[in-house]
């Protein structure tokens, strides 16, 4: 077996480049929406409540497109969500800063977080055939190139606004076109595990088997965390702008939060192959309701000292659920991954609808801080993790 073939002992370092460059390329465009709130509040007169309704409906499609998708990716052996996806992203999203109303800014997104969801499932489920025995550590790099999309995309686009303003934002699909051709070049074909002939119940029973408790367990973990998260990235940036912070400033704070999601995830991935996953799972969840009060509370110019310490919390176990549940259920890798990133992502961003809601009735910054303390639950179920290495 070449080291170009699935299965190799090696890293192939030159697919996990492509997936990565996938992964960046999607997520770039997809961290545009957050750090423009402000600006299509600005622009459009939206409410909390219609922020957290677009927030709602944008994440939600993450949880109805990655299951079904990763369930499709582990039966047929097509690359077409990777590209249609890929497409969708990079294509759609920009025009969102063109849109005259609430509902074509709604369309724009929709469509372009569908494309996000659908190419997610494929290649995450690819890394584990081309990483030989760093799994974890791959998968962190694999991850890092979504993370450091999402540091690097709010700098950029909160400068271009700044600069050129929304209506200008469609240019930006150059960038995407570039890399998008890249990748039919170079993307290989994704092996699916031959289940299609068992049917949806029985490939399930067949892939997750007796791990499924597990398998609920720690997509309960990373639902919860999502919940925060997502709390947290889609209503920040419109607290710190009341608090003063010009589109530029909200923008450098939202990178600096996930830039050092990035590096957290990075060290996870790299401890994880060398320890017990749990151990990283409850040191991570357990500093986070601490990091985010920083985050929320620390003044002035020390807010990005506080964004830094809350990303670094926050994102660190990210590719932790993805590389366990793939270990428990190594012939669902597609399907598992999206449980765990999209199913759980979607999820938790599902309630932003309701945390904007009651963000117009109590007070955005009650909320946010009630939110800070919903990763302590999480303990609860991390300690019945089963241990994987």
């Amino acid at each position: 077996m070449t080291q170009d073939q699935p299965g190799n002992h090696r890293v192939n370092y030159s697919i996990i480049f492509v997936l990565t460059l996938i992964h960046f390329t999607g997520d770039f465009y997809s961290s545009f929406f957050t750090p423009l709130l402000p600006a299509f509040v600005d622009k459009l007169s939206l409410t909390l409540a219609q922020v957290g309704l677009l927030t709602g409906i944008v994440r939600f499609l993450s949880f109805i497109v990655q299951p079904v998708t990763g369930y499709l990716a582990d039966r047929y052996e097509t690359r077409s969500f990777v590209l249609a996806g890929l497409f969708f992203a990079f294509f759609f999203i920009p025009f969102s800063g063109a849109a005259p109303n609430f509902w074509l800014l709604l369309l724009a997104l929709c469509l372009g977080s569908a494309g996000s969801s659908m190419f997610h499932p494929s290649t995450t489920g690819m890394v584990p055939l081309y990483s030989g025995n760093r799994t974890g550590f791959c998968l962190s790099v694999y991850n890092t190139g979504g993370t450091f999309a999402f540091a690097l995309g709010p700098v950029f686009i909160t400068w271009y606004v700044a600069r050129f303003g929304l209506e200008k934002m469609p240019y930006t699909i150059i960038m995407g076109a570039i890399a998008f051709f890249f990748c039919i070049r170079y993307l290989p074909v994704p092996v699916s595990e031959n289940l299609s002939h068992l049917g949806f119940v029985g490939s399930i029973k067949e892939s997750l088997g007796k791990v499924y408790k597990s398998i609920f367990l720690i997509w309960i973990v990373m639902v919860l965390r999502a919940v925060t998260g997502q709390t947290f990235m889609t209503f920040m940036p419109i607290y710190l702008t009341n608090k003063g912070h010009n589109l530029v400033s909200v923008g450098f704070i939202v990178s600096l939060f996930i830039l050092a999601g990035t590096l957290s995830g990075l060290l996870a991935g790299y401890l994880a192959d060398k320890t017990d996953f749990k151990k990283i799972f409850f040191v991570s969840h357990a500093l986070m309701a601490p990091a985010l009060l920083l985050y929320l509370y620390l003044p002035g110019s020390f807010v990005y000292l506080g964004s830094f310490i809350a990303g670094f919390a926050v994102l660190a176990s990210l590719p932790l659920g993805v590389v366990m549940a793939q270990k428990l259920a190594p012939k669902s890798r597609s399907m598992v991954s999206s449980l765990m990133m999209g199913f759980a992502y979607g999820l938790g961003g599902a309630f932003s609808p309701l945390v904007g809601k009651l963000a117009d009735i109590y007070g955005l910054e009650t909320v946010l801080f009630y939110s800070a303390f919903i990763p302590l639950a999480t303990l609860v179920f991390i300690i019945k993790f089963p241990k994987v290495r």
